[in-house]
């Protein structure tokens, strides 16, 4: 990974390169087909395949009330960039000095100063600089006059509806993860580092861990057939993980709570990624323990026999 922090010239392995520019959140199918294309255009010039994107998203410094809770963070987007065939990838430490620029000048000092760029390809709806000055027509253009390839990408589309980070985030927002895995090309997932919590569900027989200082977006309300990767460790747990206030026992805090099946060790201060596969139900109340009991172990046969598929 790059940190780009100025317009200072960046090493001479990433001269030369063909770019996309994106905050590809996510990174989606739409993306990873975007990227691909790239790739492809690179290998034919005998060039590296390089994305740049932004850290944080311009919306949360410009309009921090209209800003989207991210899909991804930072670390997992750059591998899955690279996953999809992206070479290198470059991440702006979104600030004044670049948000600043018109459309005419990031094209200028980043595209052909800073990485002295053979190509670009975009997708139809790009927007860059200043109030988003720029447009992939103009891009285009410019890059025509400047000797640089350009290829303008349509968007993906799943069954006549376009995929995008936004139609995403609606459906983790519906609990629908099995539709946003669908659009993504796998799982949708977060991370927490694991705090105390009440303690509950050991006493109970089915000790959790309680994720805390999650940065991407949590899906809706409810009991989720899970995996969960622990930093360090080998392949996904098979977990049950419920999002949401304990209803039963009168709490109003929502809480991401993962039972990692078969699971026995410590797991207090370490990193934790969950993934989604799909909502097994929506979070209610119950009248008695013992239902709440049968409720879980239920959920827990669930997710099993979900995740050894």
């Amino acid at each position: 990974m790059i940190t780009l922090e100025n317009f200072a010239e960046v090493g001479a392995q990433f001269q030369g390169a063909y770019l996309a520019v994106g905050n590809f959140d996510g990174v989606h199918r739409g993306h990873s087909h975007l990227i691909g294309r790239l790739r492809k255009m690179a290998d034919a010039a005998g060039a590296i395949a390089l994305t740049l994107t932004f850290d944080p998203h311009p919306v949360q410094l410009l309009r921090p009330d209209r800003a989207p809770v991210p899909l991804v963070w930072t670390e997992r987007k750059v591998a899955l960039l690279k996953e999809a065939g992206a070479h290198e990838v470059g991440v702006f430490r979104t600030g004044p000095w670049l948000l600043g620029l018109t459309a005419r000048e990031f094209f200028e000092r980043v595209i052909v100063g800073q990485f002295r760029a053979r190509g670009m390809v975009e997708g139809p709806n790009f927007a860059f600089g200043r109030d988003r000055g720029g447009d992939a027509n103009l891009l285009a253009s410019w890059c025509r006059d400047s000797g640089l390839d350009f290829e303008i990408v349509e968007p993906t589309d799943i069954g006549g509806q376009l995929i995008s980070s936004t139609r995403i985030r609606q459906c983790l927002s519906d609990g629908l993860a099995e539709e946003a895995a669908r659009l993504l090309g796998r799982p949708h997932r977060i991370r927490g580092i694991v705090t105390h919590g009440a303690g509950r569900g050991a006493g109970l027989g089915f000790p959790t861990a309680n994720l805390d200082e999650v940065d991407t977006l949590i899906p809706a309300d409810g009991v989720y057939a899970a995996r969960a990767y622990i930093e360090g460790e080998g392949p996904g747990i098979a977990t049950a993980c419920h999002v949401g206030p304990n209803v039963t026992f009168g709490e109003q805090i929502r809480k991401v709570e993962a039972h990692l099946l078969d699971f026995d060790g410590d797991l207090y201060g370490r990193n934790v990624e969950l993934e989604f596969l799909t909502r097994l139900r929506t979070s209610r109340p119950f009248a008695s323990l013992d239902d709440l009991l049968d409720q879980i172990r239920f959920d827990v046969e669930q997710t099993r026999a979900l995740c050894a598929r």
